[in-house]
């Protein structure tokens, strides 16, 4: 049993204007770093387009229609003051939003134990009725609501350790107490949401915000004492991970400390719990990241960790 790599050259081709952070060499220089040799054994998938069954499990119907129709055939149109769509936005927003389908899908057939879907445009901000904060369509919502529909599934968890916190994954799922989401984000900081009493309908929600300036160790101990008990509580029976590495101390836009291994050990402790709750079933989707070098190190040192995870269970 092994991981699966699962991205697209179509979610390069989301083009920004110059200066904007969220910019196609985010993913090709992690994808250049995942061709080292240690990556051999990973089986890599191009990820198909999401259907719009799927998306609008997650999204309003007419929402997603019309945000296919701003897709320009030239230049920028802007969808909120951060947000930005160019010609190839939407296939690119489709491929990410179906490589977590695909991810699941290989998961819950028995063929990898685990999966780390290397895209953008990224998606937690990303709300029902709503493109924002660099998103298009909220890829791991998406991804949660397949599961259950598609494999039977009932409770599903998503965890975001990006360090914004994800406003539109929390929207999606706050009223529903099979979906369970938790954050680890700066605060205060963009979108300005996520804090300790936003608990979901049913504490179905757990937000766990940082001062900036906040250490690993800080991350770690907010990671052990909130996120992990309640992920455990919960019992999920899929875990997606919602993967930023903008809390990286190296990260312009935030002003937390984590290196590298911050992430690793987050992705471990996940996948331990997964392990115990659902046969070890983790899939992950890149979200933020605006540091090149420390964006693509953290890449690797995530997948490092689901590739530890991945020998040695059992697929029951």
């Amino acid at each position: 049993m092994t991981t699966a790599l699962i991205t697209h050259p179509d979610c390069l081709k989301h083009e920004v204007p110059p200066g904007h952070p969220e910019r196609p060499a985010r993913l090709s220089e992690i994808l250049g770093l995942l061709e080292a040799p240690e990556f051999a054994s990973v089986i890599r998938r191009e990820a198909p387009r999401a259907d719009m069954a799927a998306i609008c499990r997650a999204h309003a119907e007419d929402h997603v229609l019309d945000l296919l129709d701003s897709i320009p055939d030239t230049g920028f149109v802007r969808l909120d003051s951060d947000t930005l769509a160019s010609p190839g936005s939407g296939e690119a927003a489709l491929r990410a939003a179906g490589a977590v389908l695909l991810a699941i899908d290989m998961v819950m057939a028995g063929e990898v134990k685990n999966a780390f879907c290397a895209v953008r445009p990224p998606g937690h901000h990303a709300t029902r009725t709503e493109a924002m904060g660099f998103c298009l369509l909220n890829n791991v919502a998406i991804g949660a609501l397949h599961a259950r529909a598609i494999h039977g599934l009932k409770r599903v968890a998503v965890v975001d350790f990006d360090v914004h916190h994800g406003n539109g994954t929390q929207d999606i799922f706050f009223a529903d107490p099979d979906l369970f989401y938790a954050s680890t984000h700066q605060w205060p900081l963009y979108p300005g949401t996520g804090r300790t009493n936003e608990t979901g309908a049913d504490h179905n929600v757990v937000n766990r915000p940082l001062p900036p300036g906040a250490s690993g160790r800080e991350f770690r101990k907010a990671f052990e004492a909130g996120v992990l008990p309640a992920l455990s509580e919960f019992g999920p029976e899929f875990v997606i991970i919602s993967a930023g590495f903008d809390a990286h101390r190296a990260d312009p836009l935030a002003q937390l400390q984590l290196d590298d291994d911050d992430f690793a050990w987050a992705t471990e402790a996940l996948c331990e719990i997964a392990r115990k709750s659902c046969h070890g079933r983790v899939v992950s989707a890149l979200e933020g990241g605006y540091d090149l070098a420390a964006t693509a190190r953290s890449a690797r040192a995530h997948l490092r960790a689901l590739i530890g995870a991945a020998p040695g269970t059992r697929n029951e």
